[in-house]
């Protein structure tokens, strides 16, 4: 049974229909979890991401499950318990797999975590999340964004600053291309010159750099918009230089980017999103290309700012004169191919 989230109400208040429905997607960039009573979507299963992309109108034929701290074993070694949300996403895939809940393959990619501070003994780790994604585990992510400002939630793994640079962190990392893992940076943009830094010293590693690097915009970098994207505009265009760099288009609606869309009366059209963000979006597609360019949801995070059918509209409103190719690698090509998810359209 579907649960609702707290906002549904006013999301409601803003309705699109979607544009270019038969398009196919790849969503790479989703959570699921329960009992998260913090968010707007507290319980986020199976049912839950059905009814957002089915009551969207978008053709979502395939999403990746990011981690998100959810379904930890209770015991064992402690960095043995993330192993448990690996095989709760594997087990919400298999269902999908069924065809029992429709056409969407949700999780058909997993990212998971591991710590990469254990150095060359997270290997064992790595091992046993390959294990338990049947297939389907393809990389971690390990959280490492910070910020000195206390308005600015760091990451749940409590990193340090400067941990790109940290040795035994790079250790750690050094475990995933032996094991064809992927590695998704996440960071806010003062960091992004640390990310380019751990790009270049792991070529054969391949990053997907998360919602452009987390772009900040309360706290001390309130109302300081073109100042954070002058100094992410340069850095971001660095990071493009590492070829092994790939980035996700997206997740600009999370509280800390500061457009403050949920205090409104009503929610943003897609018109609204698109042109308060476009620049990033522009920018990052001129540096990166649509080969190395993916769209994401980043729901339910995003979902606090806008409904699914909204910010897919805006991505599609942002490449309304693209070719055909091109929507088709930002959609959904560059996404399976990055994520390894074989040929589903």
């Amino acid at each position: 049974m579907r649960h609702v989230a707290t906002n549904d109400d006013w999301l409601a208040l803003t309705n699109e229909t979607a544009l270019e429905p038969g398009l196919p997607i790849c969503d790479p960039h989703h959570h699921l979890w329960d009992f998260k009573h913090e968010r707007v979507a507290p319980r986020y299963m199976l049912d839950e991401i059905l009814e957002d992309i089915n009551g969207s109108g978008h053709n979502v034929v395939s999403t990746v499950f990011i981690e998100c701290s959810t379904m930890y074993r209770t015991d064992g070694p402690e960095p043995m318990r993330a192993i448990g949300e690996t095989e709760f996403a594997n087990g919400i895939a298999a269902m999908s797999a069924s065809g029992l809940y429709g056409p969407t393959r949700v999780a058909a990619g997993i990212i998971g975590t591991a710590d990469l501070t254990l150095g060359t003994t997270v290997g064992a780790v790595l091992d046993a999340q390959i294990a338990a994604g049947g297939g389907r585990f393809r990389g971690i992510r390990h959280g490492v964004k910070w910020d000195a400002s206390d308005i600015i939630p760091n990451a749940r793994s409590n990193s340090p600053p400067g941990l790109f640079l940290d040795g035994k962190f790079r250790e750690g990392f050094a475990q995933l291309a032996r094991r064809d893992l992927t590695f998704e940076g996440w960071c806010y943009h003062p960091q992004i010159p640390e990310l380019t830094d751990l790009a270049r010293a792991f070529p054969d590693t391949t990053i997907i750099v998360n919602h452009f690097a987390g772009p900040l915009g309360v706290g001390p970098y309130a109302d300081k918009a073109d100042a954070v994207f002058a100094q992410w505009r340069a850095d971001f265009a660095e990071l493009s230089s590492c070829a092994n760099v790939v980035a996700k288009l997206g997740g600009l609606n999370m509280d800390f980017n500061g457009y403050r869309w949920h205090q409104r009366k009503k929610p943003p059209t897609s018109q609204e999103l698109l042109a308060a963000t476009r620049r990033y979006f522009d920018h990052a597609l001129g540096h990166f290309g649509v080969e190395r360019c993916m769209f994401e949801s980043n729901f339910p995070v995003d979902k606090l700012s806008c409904s699914y059918a909204v910010v897919w509209n805006s991505f599609k409103r942002l490449t309304a004169e693209y070719s055909a190719a091109e929507k088709a690698a930002l959609f959904h090509d560059t996404a399976t191919r990055i994520y390894r998810l074989g040929g589903q359209q």
